[in-house]
């Protein structure tokens, strides 16, 4: 595996985390919670509040 190639399952945290525009603590605490990077949009709240 060569330096520059991210492995897919720290990727799509990467992906979710500029989707979602979160720091690098909220993908701590949900790495360690578990959580899945695919079902973040879920709560999202999608513009309705500030």
């Amino acid at each position: 595996m060569s330096r520059d190639r991210i492995p897919e399952r720290l990727q799509v945290w990467i992906d979710a985390r500029t989707r979602h525009h979160l720091s690098d603590a909220h993908v701590q605490m949900a790495r360690e919670l578990g959580l899945n990077p695919k079902k973040l949009g879920k709560l999202d709240n999608h513009q309705q509040e500030r």
